[in-house]
């Protein structure tokens, strides 16, 4: 059987979607540009592990990554396949529904307005908004 569609390997995306950390990552990052700092901020997880995480993410071809200075944003990127991209879009409108997920993101708002009081997040960059995924 053809793992891949069209060049896309369709596999690992549902590999990269079957961890919670990447569903709260990708919840994270729906709609906003992320400093990876705000991830271990909110989730609770060592550096490393988030990265390893992310790292799988990127690999899947659904999240990209952009250095600034010693700061690297985090965001969702569409993948090249048009039903990759509908799979990943569902799946983030169904974490929207999600109390956990709602947590992490009312948990993300609050560092957001107060990054200089936890000490991880003192003059990180705030997360941007970004382009939703396309319908």
């Amino acid at each position: 059987m053809d793992r891949s569609l069209k060049g896309y390997d369709l596999a690992l995306l549902f590999a990269a979607l079957s961890d919670r950390t990447r569903l709260r990552l990708l919840n994270l990052m729906d709609g906003r540009e992320v400093c990876v700092c705000y991830f271990v901020e909110i989730l609770g997880q060592s550096q490393p592990k988030i990265s390893r995480h992310l790292a799988y993410l990127r690999r899947a071809r659904i999240v990209a990554a952009r250095r600034d200075g010693k700061w690297i944003h985090y965001k969702i990127a569409v993948p090249p396949n048009s039903g990759a991209a509908r799979i990943l879009r569902e799946t983030l409108l169904t974490l929207r529904q999600d109390r956990g997920m709602q947590a992490d993101l009312a948990r993300l708002n609050r560092a957001c307005c107060v990054p200089q009081r936890i000490y991880q997040l003192e003059s990180a960059p705030l997360p941007a908004r970004v382009d939703a995924l396309n319908n």
